[in-house]
């Protein structure tokens, strides 16, 4: 299915919806009275079976997000969390019905984390990355922390294995909680994302950090030559590469699809044993592919890669 609908300005998408609704209210009781620091999120169940919407009200904004707990998540164990976050524009509903990670969260028990992003005056849903998002306030990668401590409260994560997702906006978001959230976030990956000018002159992680990035020759809303607003795939791809000391020259298996050759170029012998990898499609626009559009998951693609990794590098 083909989601996303491109329009000229910056980086704008727009994503088909996705439907929901919430019911059987269950709060999170916390004495807010007494600290006012203290986040209070509300959550309620949904239609689909295992997911919950969680309201919280985060530096003054009405914030929320999607959480999926499989009903056969082994709970005597610490489970891996995935974030996965939507493009500009578009919304956490949308991107939960293509990206569809319930099944492989059902089979490999871990939990996803659909948050929403915040539309302000000069911009539409996003996610605050700086460059051509900076007349945003919105502080996001604290949101995203909040996240973590108010999940971690309610279900046994591992926090050694917290990973993020994104398309588009949110690729960009999941470059910035790996430059600046690199405590937490063990691995990342991005498909037809970028990293904005400001993020990554700014950018350093604390730690080698593992990186997937998923794109298409044919994207002329994040183009891979980069512009005055992105920086180009292959300068983030070095960027990664040089940080964590990674061989220079990748490892590169060429895939055949429907006639085109789809390169996986994986950066390999890199500090704590971590990898940067880039699929490059030749004929990929400014889409999330599908095994039925380009011969290639990308959802399967993101957990297969990222779920490899955690705070100390590749999982032994």
């Amino acid at each position: 299915m083909r989601y996303l609908k491109t329009i000229s300005i910056l980086f704008f998408i727009y994503s088909c919806g996705g439907g929901g609704s919430s019911n059987s209210p269950t709060e999170i009781d916390n004495p807010s009275n007494q600290n006012p620091n203290v986040i209070i999120e509300s959550c309620s169940n949904t239609t689909r079976t295992g997911m919950q919407k969680c309201d919280l009200k985060h530096d003054g904004l009405d914030r929320y997000y999607f959480i999926y707990k499989p009903d056969n998540l082994n709970t005597n164990i610490s489970v891996p969390v995935l974030f996965a976050l939507h493009g500009y524009g578009s919304s956490a509903l949308s991107h939960l019905t293509y990206t569809n990670y319930f099944p492989l969260a059902d089979r490999d028990n871990f939990i996803v984390l659909y948050p929403q992003g915040t539309t302000t005056p000069t911009l539409s849903s996003h996610w605050n990355v700086g460059g051509w998002t900076s007349k945003s306030t919105v502080k996001d990668i604290e949101f995203i922390e909040t996240i973590i401590d108010l999940v971690k409260d309610k279900i046994q994560i591992d926090e050694t294995r917290i990973y993020s997702s994104g398309m588009s906006n949110g690729g960009y978001m999941s470059y910035s909680l790996a430059c600046n959230l690199s405590g937490k976030i063990a691995a990342i990956a991005s498909v037809t994302g970028s990293m904005t000018p400001d993020n990554f002159d700014d950018c350093s992680p604390s730690a080698p950090r593992s990186i997937l990035q998923i794109h298409g020759l044919q994207d002329f809303v994040v183009p891979y030559v980069g512009s005055s607003g992105s920086k180009s795939i292959q300068d983030v791809i070095d960027f990664w590469v040089n940080h964590n000391s990674c061989s220079l020259e990748p490892n590169r298996v060429i895939k055949y699809s429907d006639l085109a050759l789809v390169n996986f170029d994986t950066y390999e012998n890199c500090l704590n044993n971590t990898n940067v990898k880039l699929i490059l499609h030749p004929e990929m626009g400014h889409s999330w592919p599908f095994i039925n559009t380009y011969n290639i998951s990308a959802s399967d693609e993101v957990w297969n890669f990222v779920s490899k990794y955690d705070l100390s590098g590749k999982i032994n």
